[in-house]
């Protein structure tokens, strides 16, 4: 059917079958619990190693940023793998990354090696990147009507990375007494070889002629306003999220709160960021992307304010959860909006270029909040976080009407 310039997303891509698409999600799920798992690894352990082998530490946290940096620089390359060869091949690079980025940091930590450590990130960056492809993968071949569900249900797949990866880094960092945490890296590089196995049964639509010229230019792409806002709300979701949980175990490190704590706080920040994920899509179908959107940076806020009134354990636990569930209606219901601004055969180039936008500003987070938090303290980090909130908050009341809305506002088809 041919698809109008005004609604370019109720072509479908090519179907697959029930039993496919089940299977596609099914596994896509079950990877991105065990992918997951890397990136909550470098969180709870980033900022600490980087501390402990930093030749300054101001650049403690400068391991988590090159995370960021390898993130944002192999998202437009494994949207270039994907469509010429698949997207299951990209997943497989990613993968090979993912096993890489354990293998190196685990000598790295042996060796005393800052430097090396931060290029084991690096990896670990590229991994998640094709890692956070995964949902859009799990909309391909399905009815735009059920995308929003497909996508948001993979999401929930990280609600086992967030036990996985804290519980990983309690239960191996002191394996090896005279090298803490050399043993969870070479546990997240087995995590990762898993990850793939699962990956290997994925059926996806290879990419056509179509895929490979891609469609309109980017420049009338990138022009409409609604893919305007979404990039603007997802950049802003996901950099306020690192920006907090970067500088957040240090921070509650140096508020003297136990490591144990710190993992825990970062397992039910993760946990928050994922299982709202099982219902985010029926709330997107019901209420619209724009509303569930608005409700993500709202949470976001709250969250930064719970932050600055106390530093107890308590105060950093409930300001990671409420981060976590603002992360995910902001972050989900503004990629929901980016599939509605391109056609089928547009869309890796459209996703990687959403995505890369959305990193590259995260990066920019990334770096500000361990030079923060090092300068001054936590309660600034936190009070910095209102200014990107306010602007996501200003874009989002002007952005124009959803086309996939329910008519309303109120309704919509479960």
């Amino acid at each position: 059917m041919p698809v109008t310039e005004s609604s370019p997303s109720q072509a479908a891509s090519p179907a697959l079958s029930a039993r496919e698409q089940r299977g596609n999600i099914a596994r896509l799920t079950v990877a991105q619990a065990l992918a997951g798992a890397n990136s909550v690894v470098v969180y709870a352990t980033g900022a600490i190693i980087g501390h402990m082998l930093a030749p300054d530490k101001a650049l403690a946290t400068l391991p988590i940023s090159i995370f960021v940096v390898g993130m944002a620089a192999c998202i437009l390359p494994a949207g270039a793998v994907a469509r010429r060869h698949g997207r299951r091949a990209a997943f497989l690079a990613g993968t090979a990354c993912g096993v890489l980025a354990g293998l190196l940091a685990a000598p790295a930590v042996i060796l005393g090696s800052f430097w090396l450590f931060c290029l084991a990130t690096f990896f670990g960056g590229a991994y998640a990147a094709v890692v956070l492809s995964f949902r859009f993968a799990a909309a391909d071949g399905v009815t735009p009507a059920l995308r929003p569900r497909a996508l948001s249900f993979v999401m929930g797949g990280g609600v086992v990375a967030g036990v996985i990866g804290p519980q990983l880094v309690t239960y191996t960092m002191h394996l090896w007494p005279p090298h803490m945490f050399a043993a969870t890296f070479i546990a997240q590089a087995a995590a990762a070889a898993l990850s793939g196995l699962v990956l290997l049964g994925v059926r996806l639509p290879m990419p056509s002629a179509a895929d490979v010229a891609g469609g309109r230019p980017m420049g009338v792409i990138v022009r409409q306003p609604l893919f305007v806002t979404a990039v603007i709300c997802g950049a802003v979701s996901y950099l306020l999220m690192n920006f907090l949980m970067t500088a957040a175990p240090l921070a509650m490190q140096l508020c003297g709160h136990s490591q144990e704590n710190s993992n825990l706080g970062l397992q039910w920040h993760v946990i928050a960021m994922y299982a709202p994920s099982f219902f985010t899509g029926r709330l997107i179908t019901r209420f619209g992307a724009k509303r569930i959107v608005a409700a993500g940076l709202a949470l976001t806020g709250i969250s930064a304010a719970v932050g600055l009134t106390g530093i107890d354990i308590a105060h950093f636990w409930l300001t990671l959860i409420l981060l976590g569930v603002g992360w995910n209606f902001g972050f989900i219901g503004a990629s929901a909006l980016v599939l509605e601004c391109h056609r089928p055969e547009e869309k890796t180039r459209v996703q990687s270029l959403n995505d890369f936008i959305v990193f590259g500003t995260m990066t920019f987070g990334s770096f500000a909040s361990g030079g923060l938090l090092a300068v001054y303290d936590w309660d600034m980090v936190l009070w910095v976080s209102f200014a990107p909130l306010a602007l996501a908050t200003i874009a989002l009341a002007l952005a124009p009407a959803s086309p996939g809305a329910p008519a309303g506002g109120h309704r919509g088809n479960a």
